[in-house]
């Protein structure tokens, strides 16, 4: 069995599109189908307008002219491949548009799709190279590697998920508990599919922008976006240490103290380019580098900057050689001789390829930075950086902002939030429609009442929202107050999560969700499987050592927790390791999360309520693909259901029409759903397998146990999912229906 997705008959039509842009255009192509019984070429216009890629570029009567040139008559009937290459069509009107752009952005929040799928062969060498050094020791992935740069080994090899694990780890070291990942020599399906979503989520985690990539598409190890999601990892590990915290030394680039802030503020690569700046002023080098392309071209600056940092090594004859090319070689002989991996050659230089010469540049600084070990500016710079616990909560916020899909990266959460932008894009990402724009500025914003109008606007929205900001104004977020900062983004954040749960539920019961009612769910979960852990609250000390989320995780889903790999949770250590295989079960299971093993070991209430929550979404989503999927079917083992994220797990079967399921971070989904498996006897076990879920849910969102809902419960219990195996015929399924109604109204 595999993964079929939306199938496109024309193979190369079909390798123009990710799974989830087919899903997409899938279901508008048949939402125009369904209201006018046909799709015709008159249709298109309103509905390609309306579409995200198109719709700040051409409106509706200018799609309509492009669709006019083609010679087709508005009333000429389309199918859905027709539909796809009128698509590209536009698309291809757009390119000229897109190029034009003068603005630009962090390279973590760059597409890794592009309008004609290519990849650049010298990145996929020299991210094979870095594969082949840092995994060459892996003991499990030893046996595949060195990779051959010349061929295709590393799509195919990336296409059971591990490498892109092992490879997130070499990143973040730490992040993947790498127990949970499925790791043998010939995997199935499903297991394959749940190191593909641990993948996901962990890079999600690390902060890897992953909106444009689903299961199916790494499954399929589509090119363009394996090496789109290797080359955002690798760069996370090749820019991890600039930041003051893990080098404070930096504060040597600014000389006046009030500039450290600023500083703080910078994306990484921003910060690599003014640090290569400092040392080029001190070299003599009069141009000012200010992008990773076409200043570097000529090999002068990397020449200048080699010079001053490795003199022992230096070479005047770098400076006097007229051709580029050479001198790029040269350049590239003096780094090898500081120990710098050789990961480009000199025509990368020369024709100015930005991703490698920046990583060319990172390994320069992590071998030689030349910065000062001043005593008195270092102590200044790490008195600068916050406590440990403001720092986690920050990279949490941090990293679930980046998972909503906006437009801005946000590199430093208080000083990137200070101008409000950023924080009116989140507020319109999780209450649509509630920013006016039109009273909005956006960056670079000069003028500081503009910064303090965009903040006024945030507080506005924010009291409309019902959130606690109580003597608050917007020029509290423009002094970058950071407990305010903090405290408002946990309340956008816990609205969002109620809000999605409430979306959710309201199917049922129309009830707005609480705390309390989380809380409740997951102990009436753990209770139901006959275990005794309760969680009074979500600072409950005795969570501290993860054996609650374990049983929380195993009554979701039975099977995600090997049991023979959890601890007492008795030291430390052993809480250690049982809270960082809680997050990897969590995020393998489908739960997109942020937390750190620290805040469950030190019970983080705020972390705490978002793991519980994150599971309480994947579980109830579960059972609400089963009641409103018509052709969704479970059996043992069969096809996959959609997680939280919108990735698939091997547990439940979703219909490949279905809409793709919102991620709890309030992001659109991003992953296909797979085809629904046959049922083990041939025949549809839906009826039996609805009532049973219908009867889990009422008994999960009883207020209290009564009589009523002991009744629910046993009967729920007593059709266990394992008789469908025993199913032959409609006539015993519908028994088992009547039987099961029988027994709650007896």
């Amino acid at each position: 069995m595999s993964f079929v997705g939306v199938i496109v008959s024309d193979q190369w039509l079909h390798s123009q599109f990710t799974q989830v842009e087919l899903r997409t255009l899938k279901s508008k192509f048949i939402s125009v189908k369904s209201q006018n019984g046909k799709v015709t070429i008159g249709d298109l216009p309103p509905l390609m307008a309306k579409l995200k890629a198109f719709n700040e570029m051409f409106n509706e009567e200018e799609i309509r002219n492009i669709l006019a040139e083609s010679g087709s008559d508005v009333n000429d009937e389309i199918d859905f491949e027709s539909f796809l290459k009128t698509y590209l069509n536009i698309q291809a009107r757009a390119a000229p548009k897109v190029g034009s752009s003068k603005s630009s952005s962090s390279f973590l929040k760059a597409s890794t799709t592009t309008l004609l799928h290519t990849i650049s062969e010298s990145e996929k060498s020299s991210y094979v190279a870095h594969i082949n050094s840092y995994l060459r020791d892996d003991p499990f992935l030893k046996q595949f590697l060195p990779i051959d740069p010349a061929s295709n080994a590393l799509f195919d090899l990336a296409k059971d998920g591990v490498l892109l694990c092992k490879l997130i780890n070499v990143a973040v070291p730490g992040t993947i508990d790498e127990r949970t990942i499925n790791m043998k020599r010939v995997i199935n399906p499903w297991e394959r599919n749940e190191n593909h979503t641990l993948c996901l989520n962990s890079a999600k985690a690390i902060g890897c922008t992953v909106v444009n990539i689903g299961t199916q598409d790494l499954v399929e190890g589509r090119p363009h976006l394996v090496l789109g999601l290797i080359s955002q990892i690798i760069k996370i590990q090749l820019l991890a240490d600039l930041n003051l915290r893990k080098t404070p030394q930096l504060v040597e680039l600014v000389e006046d103290s009030n500039d450290v802030e600023e500083l703080m503020g910078l994306a990484p690569e921003k910060l690599l380019l003014k640090w290569m700046n400092f040392h080029l002023k001190k070299a003599g080098y009069k141009k000012t580098v200010a992008n990773f392309s076409s200043d570097l071209k000529d090999g002068e600056a990397y020449a200048y900057l080699l010079n001053v940092l490795a003199p022992e090594h230096c070479s005047p004859a770098t400076l006097d050689v007229k051709d580029p090319t050479e001198r790029a070689n040269l350049v590239l002989e003096h780094a090898e001789k500081m120990d710098c991996k050789r990961y480009l050659d000199p025509k990368d230089i020369v024709e100015g390829s930005s991703n490698l010469n920046l990583a060319f540049v990172a390994q320069i600084f992590h071998q030689r930075s030349g910065l000062s070990t001043d005593s008195k500016k270092v102590s200044f710079a790490e008195m600068m950086t916050d406590d440990e616990l403001i720092s986690r909560e920050e990279r949490c916020f941090r990293l679930w902002i980046n998972s909503l899909g906006i437009n801005s990266y946000v590199n430093n959460l208080f000083e990137d939030v200070r101008n409000g932008w950023v924080l009116l894009e989140v507020l319109d990402k999780v209450s649509p429609g509630s920013v006016n724009w039109k009273h909005s500025t956006k960056p670079p914003i000069k003028m500081p009442f503009r910064k303090v109008e965009n903040c006024n606007q945030v507080v506005k929205i924010g009291k409309q929202l019902k959130l606690s900001l109580v003597n608050v104004g917007g020029n509290d977020f423009v002094q970058g107050n950071k407990k305010l900062i903090l405290a408002f983004l946990w309340q956008l954040m816990r609205f969002n999560m109620l809000q999605l749960l409430k979306n959710l539920r309201s199917r049922f019961r129309g009830k707005e969700i609480t705390d309390a009612d989380i809380l409740a769910w997951a102990n009436k979960k753990v209770k139901n499987t006959g275990r005794t852990s309760k969680m009074e609250s979500f600072k409950d000390k005795s969570l501290s050592n993860g054996l609650f989320f374990l049983e929380l995780l195993s009554a979701v889903e039975p099977r995600v927790v090997n049991w023979n790999l959890v601890t007492k949770g008795e030291s430390d250590e052993e809480k250690k390791l049982n809270a960082t295989y809680i997050i990897s079960v969590a995020r393998k299971l489908g739960c997109s999360i942020f937390l750190l093993p620290e805040d469950i070991m030190e019970v983080n209430q705020k972390m705490i309520l978002t793991l519980t929550a994150s599971i309480m979404y994947w579980s109830l989503q579960q059972t609400a693909d089963d009641i409103e999927s018509p052709a969704s079917t479970v059996a043992s083992d069969a096809s996959p259901a959609r997680s939280m994220n919108g990735s698939m797990s091997p547990y439940t079967a979703a219909s490949p029409d279905a809409s793709p399921a919102p991620s709890i971070s309030g992001a659109s989904s991003t992953t296909p759903d797979a085809s629904p498996a046959p049922s083990v006897n041939g025949d549809d076990e839906t009826p039996l397998i609805t009532e049973v879920s219908k009867l889990e849910l009422a008994a999960d969102y009883a207020p209290s146990d009564t009589p009523e809902v002991s009744k629910l419960k046993l009967a729920a219990d007593d059709a266990p999912f394992d008789c469908l195996l025993k199913c032959q015929s409609w006539s015993w399924l519908l028994t088992m229906h009547h039987l099961i109604l029988l027994r709650c109204q007896s």
